[in-house]
């Protein structure tokens, strides 16, 4: 009985601090009214990450650009203190797949049509206005998904301008200021032609930073035309890849702040 006494206690000490709304900028980690009060409260910029699965040489997990871009929006959301992240979008178009070609040419890759692709995209935007969400923030972390995140954004743009909702989208998150990286790198030791293109030095130094569970070390190998891999990942470090990040996150803040600044004028 004083057992049973002493569990009751103890879920009722408990009960509020399980009642308390998460700190969190995840939108599938909020309740529906969470949402609503917080975009009552002045979190109207939301961030639609798009990602996907993907070979990444035999020593990265496929998930890498899932997980990268989800560690980069908390941050930048958190840093622009008003914006909120969709949940990921993991599928994203990756090459043909009868024939297969690009990185469908390896197991485990997803792709969809780029059509398919663009329309998820417009639709997640157009669920995330009706909302009341007035900037909506395309961050694309793979190559492939940025035609499509230019074209989508246009199109609502051009649809919306009589209103007050702008979607920005930002292909400088992906792959700005590439010499700046380079000479980053190359500070650190890095020499110019271990640099290269995929899952090389820069992506892996990127993943050992923010998961290292997604490298297998004792696979890194240079790229050899038939592994996935383009440039040299073996020096890769996390200390390379927290300077990368850091730069990327400063820099993505400070152009989403001017993009909805000019929206507003």
């Amino acid at each position: 009985m004083y057992r049973y006494l002493l569990l009751i206690a103890a879920l009722c000490v408990a009960s509020p601090a399980l009642a308390q709304a998460p700190d969190t900028v995840f939108l599938e980690r909020m309740t529906w009214d969470e949402v609503r009060d917080a975009i009552a409260a002045g979190k109207t910029t939301i961030i639609i990450p798009t990602g996907g699965t993907e070979q990444n040489g035999p020593h990265m997990a496929l998930g890498k650009h899932n997980v990268r871009v989800t560690a980069n929006a908390n941050t930048i959301a958190r840093r622009l203190g008003n914006a909120l992240v969709a949940p990921v979008m993991a599928y994203v178009p990756e090459g043909g797949i009868d024939p297969p070609t690009g990185h469908m040419r390896f197991a485990g890759t997803i792709g969809l049509p780029d059509p398919v692709y663009r329309q998820v995209l417009e639709y997640a935007a157009r669920s995330l206005k009706q909302h009341g969400f007035r900037d909506v923030v395309f961050l694309g972390d793979s190559g492939g998904n940025q035609p499509g995140q230019t074209a989508v954004a246009a199109t609502l743009n051009a649809e919306w301008a009589g209103s007050n909702v702008r979607v920005h989208t930002f292909f400088n998150y992906y792959r700005g200021d590439p010499e700046g990286s380079a000479v980053l790198m190359m500070q650190r030791g890095i020499r110019r032609d271990e640099i290269g293109d995929h899952a090389d030095v820069r992506d892996t130094s990127l993943m050992m930073a923010i998961d290292p569970s997604m490298v297998r070390t004792n696979k890194l190998q240079a790229g050899d035309g038939k592994n996935g891999v383009v440039g040299d990942p073996r020096r890769a470090s996390a200390e390379i890849g927290r300077a990368l990040i850091e730069n990327t996150v400063t820099r993505t803040v400070e152009e989403i702040r001017a993009s909805i600044a000019a929206a507003r004028k």
